[in-house]
C-alpha cells in the first residue's frame, strides 16, 4: 500500500480527488493495522462494537465543524 500511496501522489489529481484517494488508502492501512497488529480480527464482538461506536462518533465530530462552516452566514466587508 505504500507503493500505491507513492503512485497516487505522482498522479495529477484535483485536491478533492487527492484527499479522497489518500483517505481511502489511509483507511485501508489503518484497518489492516487494527485487525492484525492490534489483534482485533480475533476479538470478541463487544470489543468490535465499542470500536464501531468510536469510529461513528469520531466521524460525526469531524463532520460537525465542516457542516457548520458550510452553513455559516456570509459577512460583507462594509
Amino acid at each position: 500500500l505504500t507503493v500505491a500511496t507513492v503512485a497516487v501522489a505522482s498522479l495529477d489529481l484535483s485536491i478533492g480527488a487527492a484527499v479522497l484517494v489518500a483517505m481511502l488508502i489511509a483507511s485501508i492501512k489503518g484497518s489492516l493495522v487494527a485487525c492484525y497488529f492490534m489483534h482485533l480480527i480475533s476479538e470478541r464482538k463487544i470489543i468490535l462494537l465499542v470500536l464501531g461506536f468510536t469510529i461513528v462518533f469520531f466521524t460525526a465530530l469531524m463532520l460537525l465543524p465542516t457542516l457548520d462552516v458550510q452553513n455559516a452566514p456570509r459577512v460583507s466587508n462594509i
